[in-house]
């Protein structure tokens, strides 16, 4: 099988752009982690979209180089074409991982990744917000600016709705940073949260047509600085009792049937129990600690599901493993 991978910041669509993301980071981990999975895999190929700029990677793969004259949606098109399969890592900022996912099924190439339908609800922390609630699934509140009603709670967060990571999030502490917020043309694409008290996590699933395995629950190393949340590092594996957050992610994958693969979500685990943030429908950064910390490949049970289908999620073994912690400090070189 010769699978295309194809990641925005890193696979040439900031071609055109300066090379410069608070996103580069993670980015480049989730890359190079999913390249040495998929590289030990006998009979799969992979074919890497990978911007001029940055260093080639020291794997057995075959690289496309785009140029800035191309069209680089054209050219991933093509690329498609020439694989069996597509593993896209894109953001859902600017709709842009439904894009290349509707492609894919365009062009009748394999879609390694959630359906264009789960990934614009996950696109969205409102939509999210609602679908998770209707199906009675604990999840943060979350509203337009120009439908807040204000409570008790002392603290906000603003943030994009269809943001990624903690970029554009902005944490609203007085009353004169609430009003500026609800200010209709500076808000126009912000949702509002509250500010939950608890421990940043996330889960790392995997999902099939409405069923799911929890592979880990990771806990997040986040700080507040000058009114922004920054990830430092992450805890692969970090909560051993996972009996309610495997709950979690089975009543996550009924309520979003058309998440498919490797899913991740942030969430915060509360005295009352977790929380959910968002959903995440492709890989999360913690996918890059699952190899070391379980001593499984993760790329390989993805790849399975594709031919076995929802029997790999009953997998006894997926519930062993160490921890490993990532660390999300080391900038890349452009």
């Amino acid at each position: 099988m010769r699978i295309f991978v194809v990641e925005y910041i890193t696979g040439g669509g900031l071609l055109k752009d300066e090379l410069a993301s608070e996103l580069l980071t993670e980015a480049e981990t989730m890359v190079n982690a999913l390249l040495e999975d998929l590289a030990v895999m006998p009979g799969v190929r992979v074919l890497l979209s990978r911007d001029p700029r940055l260093s080639r990677p020291p794997l057995p793969i075959d690289i496309f180089t785009p140029r800035q004259v191309d069209d680089i949606w054209q050219e991933w098109c093509h690329c498609m074409e020439r694989c069996d399969a597509v593993w896209p890592i894109m953001p859902e900022t600017g709709g842009l991982l439904e894009r290349i996912s509707r492609l894919a099924l365009e062009v009748s190439c394999k879609l390694i990744g959630s359906r264009p339908e789960a990934v614009r609800i996950a696109a969205s922390k409102l939509q999210t917000s609602w679908c998770l609630g209707r199906h009675g699934i604990d999840v943060v509140p979350t509203c337009r600016p120009a439908n807040f009603v204000p409570d008790r709670a002392p603290r906000w967060v603003a943030k994009p709705d269809d943001g990624v990571g903690c970029e554009g999030i902005r944490i609203l502490d007085k009353p004169e940073e609430l009003a500026a917020i609800m200010d209709p043309d500076s808000c126009q694409d912000y949702v509002l949260q509250p500010y939950i008290e608890g421990t940043p996590a996330s889960l790392s699933m995997l999902c099939h047509e409405g069923e799911a395995c929890l592979l880990s629950v990771n806990l997040q190393q986040v700080v507040e600085v000058n009114g922004r949340f920054h990830v430092r590092g992450i805890l692969v594996n970090g909560v051993k009792q996972i009996d309610r957050h495997a709950e979690l992610a089975h009543s996550i994958a009924h309520a979003i049937p058309e998440l498919w693969g490797y899913v991740g979500v942030d969430l915060i685990c509360t005295k009352n129990g977790p929380v959910v943030l968002e959903v995440n429908p492709r890989l999360s950064v913690s996918y890059a600690g699952l190899h070391r910390a379980l001593g499984l490949n993760p790329a390989r049970l993805v790849l399975r599901l594709l031919n076995e289908g929802p029997a790999v999620l009953t997998d006894r073994q997926l519930e062993q493993g160490g921890s490993m912690t990532l660390n999300l400090e080391m900038p890349y070189a452009v």
